[in-house]
Order: C-alpha cells, then sequence, then structure tokens
C-alpha cells in the first residue's frame, strides 16, 4: 500500500497521475470516493490521465475509448481490453493505493 497524496489535494473529476512501484497510476477523484486505474490505455498504450472524464468514464484522448472507473471496461470502441484497476483506501485524509491489489 501506497500513500500517495492528501484526499484535499485531487480536484474532482480531474485525472491525477503518479508512479507507484514503478507502475503508472492515474487517480480520479468522484466526491470522497477515488479510483485508480493503470495509466495506459489498453488500445494504443498511451498515457490515460491526460484524458478527460465523461459521463461514461475516463475518456482516452487519442481514440475516444472510454474506461469505466470502478471496472476499468471499455465501453466505447476502439478499446476491448479493460485497463487493471486497484484497490485504493482512505486513511486520516490520505489516498493509498495498493498496485498490488487489483479490484477486476
Amino acid at each position: 500500500m501506497h500513500r500517495v497524496c492528501p484526499l484535499a489535494d485531487l480536484d474532482e473529476g480531474k485525472p491525477f497521475a503518479v508512479e507507484l512501484a514503478d507502475t503508472p497510476v492515474v487517480l480520479v477523484r468522484q466526491g470522497e470516493q477515488v479510483h485508480a486505474l493503470r495509466d495506459e490505455c489498453t488500445h494504443a498504450e498511451v498515457s490515460l490521465s491526460e484524458g478527460e472524464l465523461t459521463r461514461n468514464g475516463l475518456e482516452c484522448w487519442l481514440h475516444g475509448s472510454c474506461f469505466d472507473l470502478r471496472t476499468g471496461a471499455p465501453s466505447t470502441p476502439p478499446a476491448t481490453e479493460p485497463v487493471p484497476v486497484y484497490a485504493v483506501t482512505v486513511i486520516d485524509g490520505d489516498v493509498h493505493v495498493d498496485v498490488d491489489t487489483r479490484t477486476n
């Protein structure tokens, strides 16, 4: 489990990139909940943190594939494979991510 940052440092709906144990991770805050996904599109291998949050999830900036924040499943083509999703815990106001524990 890696401490990333205080929850207050994450802007609502704005992707935040971090590298944890040589793993690129993108965090997205929705209210008090934080989602952590591998920061790499399964279609084009580009950074998802450069994309934007839409009603369908996190949209890749390059070809528009959209990934569900909870499951990592693609909801729009051209991606067909899900991105890994990691366990997130908020402890005493700090965001912790476990890149060794996938939730999908």
